[in-house]
């Protein structure tokens, strides 16, 4: 089937990934599991001129896009990636243990997200969003007779090396997300 509108439906897949200063994936994408919400908005800001009680002209900069991800379960790497800290393991099985370790003193780091729909007329629809960064709350929930929830919000600010804010890439045949760098 060609391609023409997509219509896609439901959330099958998010995957984060380090990037280096210029934005640029550094490493094997890092599954965020049981995702619920990945959301994006562009937004701009502008600036008038306003001069004899009329706007004069109007001048748009620095697009960003605000993104939202909401997932279920813990994926410890996926919230390092998120948060700056540091992810160790030790033991072998059946005493594994497995930790995350943040300092008041490790910065957030940008990251790429990327995400997948399968399309109810084929294939399927991509969302990348490049160089984000955490700058809301980092939410989790443990509670009585649910699931643990993770919730973080943020800001896209585009690839330093080409300016490259997002991409939206739909797939007549459903792909799943490269994983590597």
């Amino acid at each position: 089937m060609p391609l023409g509108n997509t219509l896609p439906f439901g959330l099958r897949d998010v995957k984060l990934f380090a990037v280096d200063a210029t934005g640029t994936r550094t490493g094997a994408g890092v599954d965020l599991p049981v995702s619920r919400t990945f959301s994006f908005k562009e937004t701009t800001s502008s600036e008038q001129l306003v001069g004899d009680d009329i706007i004069q002209g109007s001048h748009e900069y620095n697009s960003i896009v605000e993104w939202e991800l909401e997932a279920g379960g813990y994926s410890l790497e996926a919230y390092a990636i998120f948060s700056g800290g540091i992810v160790t393991s030790t033991g072998t099985t059946p005493a594994q243990v497995k930790k995350l370790s943040k300092k008041n003193t490790d910065a957030r780091p940008y990251f790429e997200v990327e995400g997948q729909a399968i399309s109810d007329s084929g294939g399927d629809m991509h969302a990348i969003v490049y160089r984000c960064k955490c700058d809301g709350d980092l939410d989790g929930k443990f509670e009585n007779g649910n699931f643990a929830m993770t919730k973080c919000s943020g800001k896209g600010y585009g690839r330093l090396s080409d300016g490259l804010l997002y991409d939206f890439i739909q797939n007549e045949t459903t792909t799943p997300i490269v994983v590597g760098p």
